[in-house]
């Protein structure tokens, strides 16, 4: 209708896209992978009105699309929607040619790209051999990611970019085409509860444009959004347009029991092992999934990212639309 007001979501919503499950499923089928239903998904959350989509990122042992093609391809089905990684791992690669690609994907999604970014573990033999096969030294992970965040911005809003770290050496670099967005591909830094680290939040407050969260408790969240957001202040930053996004695994069904034991299958052939307990989560009624979002929003998330742990995902996916998102429109 003419007349009716235009809705505005509070707390913006998204989803996270199978790039690891398309894989899987491959495997356990013993087919070759395809992405049909991940850009069917995609073209539904963006005619649904979700304001992002997002996709992973991880090398050899999680298996799974590489990111910055997969968004590319999701820009060319979509009109609306952000497109997001949840998160990438930066300090895989080297910041020159990530920051062309990256421009390339915006500039593909008419300004539509933001990176959820973090240094990425190296806690396992698996998670080892993600860095090692890259050529990476695991334990430079952490310097690499915070000179890259900087070059990276730098590339994308400045000509003549010199840089002179531990970790990377630019003389006199000057990268096209730019971004469409004016102050570069929005950074969003991963910044945990868990970790406890100064370094980490300060690096978000000083770089990002904003903070992505996984693993947290509501209220270790809303700890790690007011230490964020004091330490950004004191550096000078404006908050305004500032996400704090949080990224949750749900799994929609009739009765918790149910739901938790498919989850859990899923989860457990994703990464060998449920090593986050009770930190995933919730399984179960539609009105458990709405009231656990509730409580993320009200700990300061004003962005919810939803991934389903779920063999079927389409199923999952109308559910959600038509069961938990009625929830957060208006």
């Amino acid at each position: 209708m003419a007349n009716e007001p235009v809705k505005v979501r509070k707390t913006k919503v998204g989803l996270l896209l199978g790039t690891r499950g398309l894989v899987m499923s491959a495997q356990r089928e013993h087919q070759a992978a395809n992405a049909d239903v991940l850009l069917e998904l995609a073209s539904k959350a963006d005619a649904a009105g979700l304001d992002s989509v997002w996709v992973g990122d991880s090398l050899v042992s999680k298996p799974r699309l590489e990111p910055v093609a997969a968004m590319s391809a999701i820009a060319a089905v979509t009109t609306n929607v952000r497109i997001g990684t949840g998160v990438m791992l930066p300090a895989l690669r080297n910041p020159v040619p990530l920051a062309h690609s990256l421009a390339t994907a915006d500039i593909l999604s008419h300004g539509r790209l933001m990176i959820g970014a973090g240094v990425g573990g190296a806690f396992t033999p698996e998670q080892m051999q993600d860095w090692t096969a890259a050529g990476v030294d695991p334990k430079t992970r952490a310097g690499r990611f915070t000179e890259m965040v900087q070059i990276m911005k730098r590339l994308w809003t400045e000509e003549h970019v010199s840089f002179d770290g531990k970790h990377f050496t630019l003389n006199d670099v000057t990268l096209y085409p730019r971004p469409v967005q004016q102050k570069g591909v929005p950074l969003l830094l991963a910044t945990h509860y868990r970790t406890g680290s100064e370094r980490q939040a300060l690096r978000a407050a000083r770089f990002g444009y904003g903070i992505i969260g996984i693993s947290d408790y509501p209220d270790d969240f809303a700890q790690t959004v007011a230490k964020v957001d004091e330490m950004a202040i004191a550096e000078g930053r404006d908050l305004s347009g500032f996400e704090h996004v949080y990224y949750m695994t749900v799994h929609i069904g009739d009765n918790y029991a149910k739901a938790k034991e498919e989850a859990e299958d899923f989860l457990v052939s994703y990464y060998g092992v449920n090593h986050w307990g009770d930190r995933w989560g919730p399984w179960g009624t539609p009105a458990e999934i709405v009231a656990k979002m509730h409580e993320f929003a009200d700990a300061g998330a004003n962005h919810l990212v939803v991934r389903f742990a779920a063999w079927d995902q389409r199923a999952q996916w109308q559910r959600f639309e038509t069961e938990v998102l009625p929830a957060f429109d208006g």
